[in-house]
């Protein structure tokens, strides 16, 4: 009787242990899948020169505050994270198995700190981070911030807006940092007096990773784009054939890069209110994020200037 339980016991474990094992390798084999939210859209034009989008940190001076308004300390203590070695790995390491190449690059002068990192106090322990739609639209700072986080304490509140928008919130005092992709606004941050110099970083702005604009639409290309001799000749293309666009018409960094791009007689400018007429056919002001536009773009077949982190990362995401 002892043995056949014995022998009862030994198959009973036998078929649990390869149970376990068939379940084990079934979710071994499952891949992810993925979605195309833009299936209408395609990278037409990209890697020139005048498309090179480079992403600053400026923290907030606590002068323009009342006392104890602003967290410098753990302001600084999020910089000096993002400009270490752990974090540049992660950064340029992001979704990149997925790519085949990074969204995001360390600039070649990026600072890199190698101090302590402080960890959070009661005091010191939330963040106001202040970004652009275009960094959180790509999930970057969803998939790295979690680690500084888990490491110091502290908790990382992120806002996004577009870059003049972020920038004008922060001077209302309500950021400790802000990370942006503009420089001629970040200088009038800096010149007003906005913004302090770190300890152990040489000025107020703290540029450290780039990317690339792309310029996406239609697949059939109607502007033809694709096979133009500049970036600047895509988008004469496209007023000249009055194809639809759409800006982000929202004075953030993207939108001011996207008005260098077109031809100067068109008089196009970052004053969303006067734009030059004859254009309002074909010229989407949308005053939106850069998902929504290239949501737009999608559902409108029209062409978009985009980071191409965040136009990969919506090409792409996880169901």
């Amino acid at each position: 009787m002892k043995r056949k339980l014995l022998a009862a016991a030994l198959i009973l474990t036998l078929v649990c242990s390869a149970f376990f094992l068939f379940a084990c390798n079934k979710d071994a084999d499952k891949t992810p899948t993925y979605k195309d939210t833009l299936p209408n859209l395609k990278i037409l034009y990209e890697q020139d020169n005048d498309l090179k989008n480079t992403y600053t940190l400026l923290a907030v001076n606590p002068d323009k505050f009342d006392a104890g308004a602003t967290n410098t300390a753990g302001a600084d203590a999020l910089i000096q994270w993002l400009t270490g070695e752990e974090a540049y790995e992660a950064i340029v390491n992001f979704r990149k198995a997925e790519y085949g190449d990074s969204l995001f690059y360390r600039l070649d002068n990026a600072p890199v700190y190698e101090g302590e990192i402080a960890q959070a106090t009661e005091a010191t322990k939330t963040i106001r981070l202040m970004t652009t739609t275009s960094v959180n639209d790509s999930g970057l700072l969803g998939a790295i911030i979690p680690t500084f986080e888990s490491d110091y304490g502290y908790e990382v509140n992120i806002a996004s807006l577009g870059t003049d928008p972020a920038i004008n919130s922060a001077k209302d005092g309500n950021a400790d940092l802000i990370f942006v992709h503009n420089k001629a606004s970040e200088e009038t941050f800096v010149n007003e007096g906005y913004s302090r110099v770190v300890d152990g970083y040489d000025a107020e702005r703290i540029s450290f990773i780039y990317n690339f604009f792309v310029l996406v639409g239609p697949a059939d290309d109607p502007a033809d784009v694709e096979n133009a001799a500049s970036v600047k000749a895509a988008f004469a293309s496209i007023a000249d054939g009055e194809f639809t666009f759409i800006s982000r018409g929202d004075t953030s960094g993207t939108h001011k890069a996207e008005i260098e791009l077109w031809p100067t007689e068109l008089g196009i400018t970052k004053d969303v209110n006067n734009l030059p007429e004859g254009i309002e056919g074909w010229y989407i002001s949308a005053g939106d994020g850069m998902g929504a536009c290239l949501l737009m773009a999608n559902e409108m077949n029209g062409y978009c200037l985009t980071d191409k982190a965040t136009f990969l990362a919506m090409k792409k995401t996880p169901e």
